[in-house]
């Protein structure tokens, strides 16, 4: 039977998370059927035999393709090349879904009065045991995110998918998502496709956040090169507004003693987590200005 939904996960590295995300895909309620396409990007641990041990018992079919470069957007191009579904989703690895996720991004395209990228809401939770509910504060005006987002596979081909270029942490989700609306399609947010992002602290220590941090921000300078209109300029942050105002608030002196006050256990919480976001707002300015000017991207 052609499924409705293909599930498209890209992973690398983190076999228990994805191990944990593809069991509440097996707990789904009232779903049509589904696939998921489950897409190794170079991992070395134990996530090939972990994906075919699971793929054994599993309710639903679920697939395995490698993609040995790590590249986020070859990964999930090589996921919607395996998809056999009319609609593709993208989750990312560390997640959990509740029952009613599949059932909630396909009642909405089949609700929707024109082609939809469907997004829901993103629940970031400290271990996979919190369980709160969506509330105001979980909505987002993303148009293409891919911890949740679904969309039809033809207009993901229509537009030949990820721009592989975004050989970095970021973006590429935004740019794909840019050239769909520029193809027609329109945004959906649904509030029953909400899903649960596993973000344990121990895991986002400074210096990982930081790496992402400045990736993003090489990345965001490829965006902006890309697309030079006013819309990328607003998301990426490349803008002299904004510029001026990280300046303003984490000019370049200050960020090793930012640095210093995030990580003393000493320093109260709250201020603690003012410091690390002045200084990851300041990293990230630093190395947008630098991968502009054509040193660093």
């Amino acid at each position: 039977m052609t499924p409705d939904v293909s599930v498209v996960i890209a992973t690398k590295d983190r076999a228990p998370a994805l191990r944990r995300a593809l069991a509440s895909f097996a707990a789904q309620e009232q779903a049509p059927p589904f696939e998921i396409v489950a897409v190794d990007n170079g991992s070395s641990d134990e996530t090939a035999a972990a994906v075919r041990e699971l793929a054994r018992d599993a309710p639903y079919p679920l697939r395995y393709e490698f993609v040995a470069r790590p590249n986020r957007g070859a990964a999930r191009n090589a996921g919607i090349a395996r998809a056999t579904g009319r609609v593709v989703a993208f989750v990312d690895d560390d997640v959990v879904v509740p029952p009613g996720f599949v059932a909630a991004h396909a009642a909405a395209h089949a609700r929707a009065r024109t082609t939809a990228a469907v997004s829901g809401p993103i629940l970031n939770v400290p271990d996979a045991a919190a369980r709160p509910k969506p509330s105001l504060a979980n909505y987002s005006g993303a148009f293409f995110c891919t911890c949740n987002v679904s969309v039809p596979r033809e207009s993901l081909s229509a537009v030949d998918g990820f721009d592989e270029g975004f050989d970095r942490y970021g973006w590429e989700d935004t740019e794909l998502g840019l050239r769909l609306r520029r193809a027609g399609v329109r945004r959906v947010f649904a509030w029953p496709a909400y899903l649960y992002h596993v973000k344990p602290p121990r895991l986002e220590t400074l210096d990982v956040v930081l790496q992402k941090t400045v990736e993003r921000a090489q990345m965001a300078a490829r965006f902006v090169r890309k697309e030079p209109g006013l819309r990328a300029k607003l998301a990426t942050g490349a803008y002299a507004l904004n510029v001026w105002r990280s300046a303003l608030l984490a000019p370049a002196w200050s960020l090793a003693r930012y640095r210093a006050l995030a990580l003393d256990e000493r320093v109260p919480a709250a201020l603690r987590a003012l410091a690390r976001g002045q200084y990851l707002d300041g990293a990230y300015r630093t190395a947008l200005l630098r991968a502009l000017a054509g040193d660093g991207s």
